[in-house]
């Protein structure tokens, strides 16, 4: 079986793969790769709606250049982000995920915020550990975190070294489930608004009608869904 990088051809291999609707499975069959290594691959580039095998390939070669030039971590950093690990496997998993979340509304640089706190081993970071780690400025870091925290998805407190010091807690994916039904039950509010506007009997309201009817069922459903689920996790249920 190859080992080491894809090379240019089988990324244009895994583009017409996804193309004919190919399954992650036969497209790596066909190319004598674990199945794991085209869906790092597609994930990391794009999804296999946006995949591009030319823009997949100079995306790869240029984190390369840049591991290269990387320096190496404090052990403060190391410590946080977790360490005795195979790197690169975490590297690639963290590019995956922090896409992930970019495909679901959130801003580059928070997305990769938010990844490094999920796989952070203490729990925790500093500014002065995502700045080293991601190897950006302490003012992108700043405004990603400012965002992060204004979303309900993390918290700031200040260590016994007065370093503020950023967490993001075992339930944030249910507070920010909430978040997101509250937002969808205001969008049925402000729908029901216009229909006073607009005239009930007009074509515009009957439309908005529609979308107020929808999004509270949305919202009330999800908020269910939502408060069953947690309660299940904090009783230890599977």
């Amino acid at each position: 079986m190859p080992g080491g990088r894809l090379t240019q051809q089988e990324r244009q291999q895994i583009a017409l793969g996804l193309a004919d609707d190919l399954a992650y499975a036969e497209i790596a069959r066909r190319l004598d790769r674990p199945t794991s290594t085209v869906t790092r691959e597609v994930d990391r580039n794009g999804g296999p709606t946006a995949y591009r095998a030319d823009l997949a390939h100079r995306a790869t070669e240029h984190r390369a250049r840049r591991r290269k030039q990387t320096p190496p971590r404090r052990p403060g950093a190391a410590t946080a982000l977790g360490q005795g690990r195979d790197e690169d496997a975490v590297r690639a998993y963290e590019e995956s995920f922090t896409t992930l979340l970019m495909q679901q509304g959130l801003p580059k640089m928070s997305a990769r915020v938010l990844t490094c706190l999920f796989i952070a081993d203490t729990g925790s970071v500093t500014a002065a550990d995502l700045v080293q780690h991601l190897q950006v400025s302490p003012a992108s870091v700043s405004k990603a975190v400012g965002f992060l925290e204004e979303q309900g998805l993390i918290r700031r407190e200040r260590d016994e070294r007065r370093r503020e010091r950023y967490f993001v807690d075992g339930d944030v994916w249910y507070q920010s489930t909430i978040a997101s039904a509250h937002g969808v039950a205001r969008i049925a509010e402000t729908a029901r608004q216009g229909i006073g506007v607009l005239g009930r009997d007009s074509p515009a309201a009957a439309r908005l009608e529609n979308i107020a009817r929808f999004s509270e069922f949305v919202s009330e459903s999800i908020l269910r869904a939502a408060e069953q689920v947690r309660d299940v996790l904090h009783d230890g249920g599977p």
